[in-house]
């Protein structure tokens, strides 16, 4: 196996160093804006966000002006490049945005950023972590390429389209609705700030909120062992609920059903926000993905756990264990469209509060969401 690589990617252009934002950018857009395509002008919209060729040959082609169909994969990739930082770009977190067939129901499937993974590219190795396979190329479109061939090759699943997003993007995001709720599982103190953030829900502001989900070494309790949430896999369920909170708030806050607030949202995050739908029109994927529920979005962690290969630690799905029966059986149930299925029979690998309603969920590979998601009490 080749040694784990130390560069990573830089940014090609001037606008990536305000490349946004939190992980679940695709779905704010896709579940934000209701009523905005019957008031609002087609150009205003789509030009609201920054819309370029990121899979290129790795996105799933369709036809310009294609009615949108489900199911749909779309793959968005957090990057930890700050502004003024040299352009270095590492991905923290890579997720699977998977929407059913009937486009009602969103589920996110992180990859562990220190998974170990084969690169078909072999660059900049055959065999490294994943947030390595970023580091492809000085071309951000070209790292994001690599990164999409790796995890097909990893799970089978192509991209209907993708995202790039930046955390510090997120500060802006979290500026326009005010504050959101967080919910530590328990108190964890900041490496950052040396601030300790107390265990329960609580309002935070866009610097704490930022802080909080940056958060990977203080997730290593006991609780967090014995329960799946240590270092990486604790920064991503935080990610998944942060992007849940958003999109609650923004709904609470009328975003949805108010033309001029829901373009103003999109246009807080235009500048941050990089999208690639291929031959779709956003204002009809907002609009065709309009009830979509953001209490309902179910979060998934791949199957794995930490490992070390040649004295290096990785995170690795380990052969022959219930970890690769679990993580083979996901990649299956993201391209049959019957992850509610899968999220009854491995409900240990949820690592969000929504649940499916596991009596009805196997009667149906898409169901709908108001029949058969659950809230779990936080």
């Amino acid at each position: 196996m080749s040694d784990p690589v130390k560069h990573a990617a830089k940014a090609s252009s001037p606008w990536w160093a305000k490349a946004m934002v939190i992980s679940g950018s695709m779905v704010m857009v896709v579940a934000g804006g209701g009523a905005i395509a019957a008031q609002v002008s087609l150009n205003l919209v789509n030009n609201s966000v920054n819309q370029e060729d990121l899979l290129s040959d790795q996105r799933i082609e369709v036809e310009e002006g294609a009615d949108i169909v489900g199911p749909l994969n779309f793959l968005v990739l957090g990057t930890d490049e700050r502004v003024d930082a040299g352009g270095e770009a590492r991905t923290d977190a890579d997720i699977i945005v998977h929407v059913n067939e009937d486009l009602t129901q969103v589920s996110m499937i992180s990859l562990p950023r220190d998974l170990l993974v084969e690169i078909p590219s072999g660059v900049p190795a055959d065999q490294t972590k994943l947030t390595e396979a970023f580091a492809y190329s000085e071309d951000w479109g070209e790292s994001f390429q690599n990164t999409a061939e790796t995890i097909t090759h990893l799970t089978g699943v192509k991209f209907n389209g993708g995202a790039i997003a930046n955390f510090e993007g997120f500060l802006d995001m979290v500026g326009e609705l005010g504050t959101i709720e967080l919910c530590p599982w328990h108190d964890i103190t900041s490496i950052h700030t040396d601030k300790t953030f107390e265990e329960g829900c609580a309002e935070y502001n866009q610097e704490d909120a930022l802080d909080l989900v940056r958060q990977r070494y203080g997730w290593d309790s006991d609780e967090d062992y014995a329960n799946g949430t240590w270092g990486d896999f604790g920064r991503q369920k935080m990610q998944q609920q942060a992007i849940k909170k958003i999109l609650e708030r923004a709904k609470e806050q009328g975003y949805a059903t108010d033309p001029t607030k829901a373009v103003s949202l999109l246009s807080s995050f235009g500048d941050a926000l990089t999208l690639d739908i291929g031959g779709y029109d956003l204002i009809d994927m907002i609009t065709q993905m309009r009830d979509i529920d953001p209490n309902e979005i179910l979060s998934i962690g791949t199957p794995s756990s930490e490992g070390n290969v040649n004295g290096t630690s990785y995170v690795l799905i380990h052969e022959g264990t219930e970890e690769e029966a679990a993580s083979e059986a996901l990649w299956e149930a993201i391209g049959d469209d019957t992850l509610n299925e899968w999220a009854c029979e491995y409900p240990e690998w949820l690592s969000g509060d929504s649940r499916p309603d596991c009596t009805t969920a196997s009667e149906t590979s898409s169901p709908n969401p108001s029949d058969d998601v659950t809230e779990a009490a936080d």
